[in-house]
């Protein structure tokens, strides 16, 4: 009778074990597996990240603008319903751009609260400015995003245009709450580069920008996106669209052993890209 116990615990321990070790087996499975899904989500925050280097901008060329330093006014991008106020404290302006509490839309449909602060040198004849910025109580699409960081602003020529134009790098950290109380956080490095516009400053519609480098996402489960968007396969936006979605360029995403393509297009405005995952490809709907 023993006998009979100990093989019957012995089975049930091997049973068991099998069984953890199936189940195990399986989360890793799902952890590594990259889902159009997480990739529509993780655009998402592309877009916020987006919107808020353009904002920054745009503030900046306003502000320069007005202090008379370049040769004609800035139209700023942004809405009526924006309050703009700017103070200079000894060499340092300090602008903040309030959308209010009831939500305020961007030309490109995204509805923005709360306040993005930014602040600058006075000193506009530097070749390279940076910019800084916080975010208080700010929303993007009812997302409330935390962070303060830094954009770097240079006027100068590079592999992707030889004619001198600004590029801005932007140094990505933020934390995401999305409305269901998921919590995202980024950080990453993200280089916009204005390749056509930048000789009609007073027109921010015929601006195109192309937008490359990497950045990590966390997700609410622990899995992490690593996305790298190559120069030469640089990410174009046409603010004529008035969308906020790339028109063409290819992400490279990796989760874990995990590996995809996101292809945004051949320039079409539209809200739908492409994503091959283990050689079967599908075409996506994205969201702001």
């Amino acid at each position: 009778m023993k006998n009979k116990i100990l093989l019957f615990a012995t089975l049930l321990s091997v049973s068991f074990f099998i069984g953890c070790n199936n189940e195990s087996a399986t989360e890793a499975a799902t952890s590594n597996a990259i889902t159009a899904d997480e990739t529509v989500v993780n655009t998402e925050i592309d877009a916020t990240v987006d919107d808020i280097s353009i904002i920054t901008e745009d503030q900046f060329d306003v502000q320069k603008s007005t202090v008379g330093k370049l040769s004609a006014p800035i139209n700023s991008m942004l809405p009526p319903c924006v309050t703009i106020t700017s103070v200079l404290t000894n060499d340092t302006y300090t602008r903040t751009i309030d959308f209010g509490t009831l939500g305020c839309a961007l030309p490109n449909g995204n509805v923005l609260k709360g306040k993005i602060i930014i602040s600058f040198s006075r000193d506009f004849t530097t070749p390279i400015k940076v910019i800084s910025y916080k975010l208080e109580g700010f929303y993007h699409n009812d997302k409330l995003i935390e962070g303060s960081k830094t954009i770097t602003r240079e006027l100068k020529a590079s592999d992707l245009l030889a004619a001198i134009h600004p590029v801005t790098t932007h140094s990505i950290d933020v934390k995401i709450t999305f409305p269901d109380g998921k919590i995202y956080t980024r950080i990453g490095t993200r280089v916009r580069e204005m390749v056509e516009g930048f000789a009609t400053f007073a027109n921010w519609e015929d601006n195109v920008f192309k937008v490359w480098g990497y950045h990590i996402t966390t997700f609410p489960n622990g899995s992490k996106y690593t996305c790298t968007t190559q120069k030469t396969q640089a990410l174009l936006f046409k603010m004529s669209c008035k969308m906020p979605f790339p028109v063409s360029g290819v992400v490279e995403i990796v989760k874990n052993d995990g590996k995809a393509t996101l292809d945004y297009g051949n320039g079409d405005c539209d809200k739908l890209a492409t994503i091959t995952i283990n050689g079967v490809s599908k075409e996506i709907v994205l969201k702001k």
